[in-house]
C-alpha cells in the first residue's frame, strides 16, 4: 500500500469510496444530501483541496482530502476498513500538515471511533446546517 497525491485517474475510485463509506457510516443522512454532496466533490470540494489517495495494486482504495489543516473528508471502501489504511493517511495528513481538525457527525459511530483511535480529541461541537445533525469537532496535536 502506498500513499500518493490524488490524480484525476483516481477520480471513480474516489467517488466510489466516498459513497460506500458515506452510506455506511451515515445511514442517517437524506439521499437528496449525498447525492448533492457526490455532485460536490468532483466540482467543488477535490478542486480545492489537497487530496492523498491510498493505493493498493494500483487502484485507489480512499481518501484524505486537505484544507489547510482540517481534514475536509477521509473515506476508504469498507472493505478495507480495519488494516490501517485510514491510519496511514492520518499519519500522510499530520506529515504535511501538523496539527489537524475535523468535524464528524455525532451519530457516525464508525468515524468517532476510529479518530480517537488516531488521537483525536473533542474540543467542540455545532449543528452541521444543511442536515441539522450535531457534529463534533476533533483536534489532534502534532506531537500526540
Amino acid at each position: 500500500m502506498i500513499v500518493r497525491k490524488y490524480e484525476s485517474r483516481d477520480l471513480e475510485a474516489v467517488l466510489s469510496s466516498w459513497e460506500q463509506a458515506a452510506r455506511l457510516a451515515h445511514p442517517f443522512l437524506a439521499e437528496e444530501f449525498l447525492a448533492q454532496e457526490r455532485k460536490n466533490l468532483p466540482e467543488l470540494y477535490l478542486p480545492n483541496a489537497e487530496t492523498w489517495v491510498a493505493e493498493i495494486d494500483g487502484a485507489a482504495v480512499g481518501f484524505v482530502a486537505l484544507i489547510g489543516n482540517e481534514i475536509g473528508g477521509l473515506f476508504l471502501l469498507p472493505s478495507h476498513h480495519g488494516k490501517g489504511i485510514g491510519r496511514a493517511l492520518v499519519d500522510k495528513a499530520r506529515e504535511v500538515r501538523g496539527t489537524l481538525e475535523v468535524e464528524v457527525f455525532s451519530r457516525n459511530s464508525i468515524g468517532r471511533r476510529f479518530y480517537a483511535n488516531c488521537g483525536f480529541e473533542e474540543i467542540g461541537e455545532s449543528i452541521h446546517e444543511p442536515t441539522r445533525q450535531k457534529v463534533l469537532r476533533l483536534r489532534c496535536s502534532a506531537g500526540d
